[in-house]
């Protein structure tokens, strides 16, 4: 084909797309939504959920200390791979202390565990589809790079298990979990940056964590 007639042939289907009504171009564009990508549950999957287990990790319900290290607020919107809202969807985070330490009786590294960080949290996303945790700025342990864990259920019954990861974290370079994914857009999809966020709490962070289950 020549160099018109590819022209002709592109502005001919560039006119057809946008002459679609706004309700199936909005469908078409959704369908590109990629799924993000699972991973594996890890070996400290939390044994206890009795107690306090909200979406605040940082406050534990009869400690007098707050948790060690520094608050982030991670939140996004729980989505199908054609970009529907998903409420009702039941989110699960765990993560290790400021220390290093997971809230699991299997886990006995050398630092003290922090009493004051509740280590998991559940929290069920609204009628717009989002949810939201008060936890810390993952820390690393030995072997990984700083990263969340999280475990979603929608209400048809679709389970995702996958991780979160900070960009630009030097330990992401030689994390074997990460760099295991090889789509460059799966990968950005389980990373978000961890941006002050003063405007929601006095020196805290804030990240964006879309989960799209495919």
């Amino acid at each position: 084909m020549s160099s018109r007639r590819q022209t002709l042939a592109a502005f001919a289907a560039g006119a057809a797309a946008g002459a679609l009504p706004w309700p199936l171009r909005a469908a078409a564009a959704r369908s590109a939504l990629v799924p993000t990508v699972a991973q594996t549950t890890g070996p400290f999957y939390p044994v206890d959920w009795s107690g306090d287990v909200d979406d605040d990790l940082v406050v534990v319900h009869g400690e007098a200390a707050r948790a060690l290290g520094q608050v982030a607020h991670v939140r996004g919107r729980v989505l199908d791979r054609e970009g529907r809202l998903l409420p009702g969807a039941i989110v699960e985070i765990w993560q290790c202390d400021a220390n290093g330490r997971y809230r699991h009786p299997a886990d006995r590294g050398g630092a003290g565990r922090d009493a004051g960080f509740q280590g998991r949290g559940r929290t069920r996303a609204g009628d717009d589809g989002r949810y939201a945790f008060r936890t810390l700025r993952p820390a690393p342990y030995p072997g990984r790079t700083p990263h969340i864990h999280f475990a979603i259920w929608a209400p048809d019954g679709t389970q995702l298990v996958t991780q979160l990861y900070v960009a630009g974290d030097p330990g992401n370079e030689r994390d074997r979990l990460y760099n295991a994914i090889r789509d460059p857009r799966r990968r950005a999809g389980v990373t978000a940056r961890f941006e002050p966020a003063d405007r929601i709490e006095a020196g805290a962070l804030a990240a964006e964590f879309d989960i799209v289950l495919g």
